[in-house]
């Protein structure tokens, strides 16, 4: 664990410390030797070198008012989206709609951290600016999702297990010279399915190994155990699993060694089932993700950036308010793709003349969430579409 230093107030980080072309620092690990009585002896890994900065990375992106941009859909994703409006899945089309969301005047004011598929880490904008550029310019820090997606998971009931860890550690050395500060590795937990107790385990452990390696580069793990929408099972249910997921996440958690101080977690929030006949209102929705938080989440975790999981646009950020109604000992506040990108995909749809517009949407969005993290957003003058669900059951990423 950390020294007691790096639990004091740390200055959010500076623009120029994550910028390309930053020298790559080689960590340097201190070792701690303990001499039991017998012969054997016991050697504990101490915290990256890199503790300082990781500390500050996270408190950057848990900063008042503001969130995640989540822009690392595949490409493959991407192009469903593109699809979606008609559009082609070619390199140029989603070049375009990355500068789009990227160049929006002013994002950074509600957003403070951007993930991005590695396509658009060593990416440029269509007037050739570099992407990581353009965000540190608007005070965004980049972030890079480093998993290999979900494959089934043998001997289990139907379930999956996130891949990468192989060639990961050479990966996030080379993701932090490009610009890259923090990493996401979403891996999921199906209801319906059990969950198995092998495959929470699986899941716990994935993430711990992808986090300890993360922070031995430079990178703040974001932890993303999601705990899929698909079911018909009320509140209860999806609150008694993710207690069971989270107890299992901060056990191997520390069994790896991670420093707390140094990450941040992208958790469901506690709901129905999408298929569930009750619904649960904002302040039920609070109630029990607060409580889980209360029971899992230690005080020293920074951020707790929410995912939206097939929510509408103002059901996430509805829900998100309401859990800022009283103070929190984290950040609580956002990391949404879709509730973020959905009205603006559609306004823009891929013609140039409707940049400006679809921009204004992405921004009518950010501002929405930037006040619900602060326990500011009322849902006047929301559009019907905003309200529209975007669950897809069985969705892929």
């Amino acid at each position: 664990m950390a020294s007691a230093s790096l639990l004091k107030s740390s200055p959010v980080l500076d623009k120029s410390e994550f910028v390309k072309g930053q020298s790559l620092r080689q960590p340097s690990v201190s070792v701690v030797r303990c001499h039991p009585t017998n012969a054997t002896s016991l050697t504990v890994r101490a915290a990256s070198s890199y503790a300082d900065e990781l500390v500050k990375t996270a408190k950057t992106v848990a900063s008042p008012g503001r969130g995640i941009l989540a822009m690392d859909e595949s490409n493959a994703t991407c192009g469903k989206r593109l699809a979606s409006i008609g559009l082609e899945n070619t390199e140029a089309n989603r070049q375009a709609y990355r500068t789009l969301l990227v160049t929006a005047p002013g994002l950074g004011q509600y957003i403070s951290g951007a993930i991005l598929f590695e396509e658009t880490l060593y990416q440029s904008t269509v007037d050739g600016r570099k992407i990581v550029d353009v965000l540190v310019e608007q005070n965004i820090v980049p972030g890079i999702k480093v998993d290999k997606g979900l494959v089934p998971l043998a001997g289990s009931n139907d379930e999956s297990w996130c891949q990468g860890l192989d060639g990961l550690a050479s990966r996030t050395a080379a993701y932090y010279q490009q610009g890259a500060r923090f990493a996401k590795w979403r891996t999921v937990v199906s209801i319906p399915n059990g969950p198995s107790a092998l495959a929470v385990k699986e899941a716990a452990w994935g993430l711990a190994r992808y986090a300890a390696i993360s922070q031995e580069s430079g990178l703040v793990p974001i932890v993303e155990p999601e705990i899929l929408l698909d079911g018909e099972h009320g509140i209860d249910r999806t609150f008694e699993v993710a207690q069971k997921v989270w107890a299992e996440v901060f056990f191997y958690l520390a069994e790896n060694n991670v420093m707390f101080e140094g990450i941040l977690l992208k958790p469901s929030m506690v709901t129905p089932g999408a298929e569930c006949k009750d619904r649960a209102t904002p302040q039920q929705v609070a109630d029990y993700t607060l409580r889980l938080l209360q029971r899992r989440i230690p005080p020293a975790v920074p951020g707790i950036m929410f995912l939206s999981g097939g929510q509408s646009e103002v059901e996430a950020t509805l829900n998100l308010n309401a859990m800022n109604q009283a103070p929190n000992p984290w950040h609580v506040s956002f990391s949404y793709a879709r509730a973020l990108q959905n009205t603006c995909l559609k306004t823009w749809g891929g013609q140039p003349e409707n940049v400006k517009a679809a921009q204004d949407a992405l921004l009518v969005r950010a501002k929405g969430n930037s006040l619900a993290q602060l326990g500011k957003y009322t849902g006047e003058g929301e559009s019907d579409e905003a309200k529209e669900g975007m669950f897809v059951k069985g969705y892929v990423y």
